[in-house]
């Protein structure tokens, strides 16, 4: 005599879903913050898009609002520390979310014939800016402009040099991914810099700073271009980013060494720099 086993199906409340659904609907649900609210990490993007689409093309005149005008002093320090090859000697950078061109450029201009630049950045408001600017100052021969996000890079592994974000990683919904694909795309021996707005570390200049980033800068930035929203939220958003220590123990998490920071004006700016050996 033989027995069957029979299998009933639990109550349709009690099925357990795959584990892609449980990922999925946990992903939809993960929140973020977007200057100082909590959103939804699937509206970060599209609130940042809009942002960047209003000031595209002001935006160096919004980065000196932000920065006094330091941005420029800023971003040449950066560039120093990079050190570009200034020999024919092939070089090729990928500078991420810098659509409009400013670091791609200033690379360009003191880097070697064998140096090209990779501009990339997910707004294309601000990638048609950087595109004029390409063909307007002669760059365009040595500048491929592509449209990708800094958290699913559109490039194969080991494809660069040297990766450049400037002003940028504190608007990418998971900061940890986009140091993760910087990774992924460097070559063994490349090297990861970022240059963001960070954490003041000087008791007066603190203050002031802030008094001069809430008081100051969203009226001057609605009275120069009409709106302060955009002015308000990255105010906001540097406030949301990691303290310099915090973050150079992120990009080591995600496999770079040598990592060390620079502080710039007292901490209202800092370079990060890792390789990736």
């Amino acid at each position: 005599m033989t027995t069957e086993t029979v299998k009933t199906q639990p109550p349709a409340d009690h099925i357990t879903p795959p584990l892609e659904a449980v990922v999925d609907a946990a992903a939809s649900s993960a929140e973020t913050h977007f200057g100082f609210k909590t959103v939804p990490e699937a509206d970060k993007a599209k609130m940042v898009h809009e942002v960047f689409a209003k000031v595209a093309e002001r935006y160096d005149l919004m980065n000196d609002l932000m920065s006094g005008g330091l941005h420029r002093a800023w971003k040449q320090v950066m560039l120093d520390w990079l050190n570009p090859p200034r020999t024919d000697k092939p070089f090729h950078l990928i500078d991420v979310a810098g659509g409009t061109g400013d670091i791609a450029f200033r690379c360009l201009d003191r880097a070697g014939a064998g140096s090209q630049v990779t501009l990339c950045d997910i707004n294309e408001h601000m990638l048609q800016v950087g595109r004029e600017r390409s063909i307007k100052n002669g760059y365009s021969d040595r500048v491929e402009i592509a449209c990708g996000d800094a958290m699913k890079l559109p490039f194969p592994d080991q494809s660069f040099d040297a990766y450049t974000i400037a002003f940028g990683i504190r608007n990418v919904t998971r900061v940890n991914e986009a140091i993760a694909e910087a990774y992924r795309v460097l070559k063994p021996g490349g090297r990861f810099m970022v240059l963001e707005f960070s954490h003041v570390v000087l008791p007066v200049i603190d203050k002031l700073y802030d008094r001069y980033s809430f008081a100051v800068i969203p009226p001057m930035g609605k009275f120069v271009t009409g709106d302060a929203d955009p002015y308000q939220y990255l105010i906001e958003s540097i406030r949301q980013f990691p303290q310099q220590e915090r973050f150079k123990q992120m990009i080591q998490a995600e496999g770079f060494e040598r990592v060390s920071y620079r502080n710039l004006t007292g901490g209202v700016a800092a370079i990060h720099s890792g390789w990736r050996i």
